[in-house]
């Protein structure tokens, strides 16, 4: 079971995101029907209010990774999937901050669906007259 703890033991970002990824498939169905569900326990005031918890100690940053803070939507990611059964008990795994982490929307479907160049990890130097071919 992937942990908070550990993943912060990872110092790169790329080392965040291989920990996390889940190569999964586009398309692949998850609730299917059972949507509703989800949608119920994302609307909660109880995960509203563990969201916020985990934005602040994250510091709004993807990955939880120092210097890459999310300048859009911020998603606070379950770090193991989750299915109906977790939905209809509450399980640990859907409030426990141990298993949360903040992500953007690059990453989270990254994450979900393997493709890491959706991340951008760094940004680019530009140096004079780069984006010009003709020019030297």
């Amino acid at each position: 079971m992937r942990t908070y703890s550990e993943l912060i033991t990872f110092n790169t970002f790329e080392d965040r995101f291989n920990y996390l990824n889940l190569k999964g498939i586009v398309g692949e169905e998850t609730f299917g029907f059972d949507r509703w569900l989800n949608q119920r326990f994302y609307n909660s005031k109880e995960w509203q209010s563990i969201r916020d918890y985990v934005i602040v100690r994250d510091q709004g940053c993807d990955l939880a990774m120092e210097g890459y803070d999310i300048g859009g939507k911020v998603y606070v990611h379950h770090m193991n999937p989750i299915d109906q059964k977790d939905l209809v008990r509450i399980s640990d795994i859907l409030i426990d901050p141990e298993y949360l982490v903040c992500v953007s929307h690059n990453t989270h479907n990254a994450i979900h669906y393997g493709d890491i160049s959706l991340i951008v990890t760094a940004p680019i130097e530009r140096r004079p007259n780069d984006t010009c071919p003709w020019k030297e």
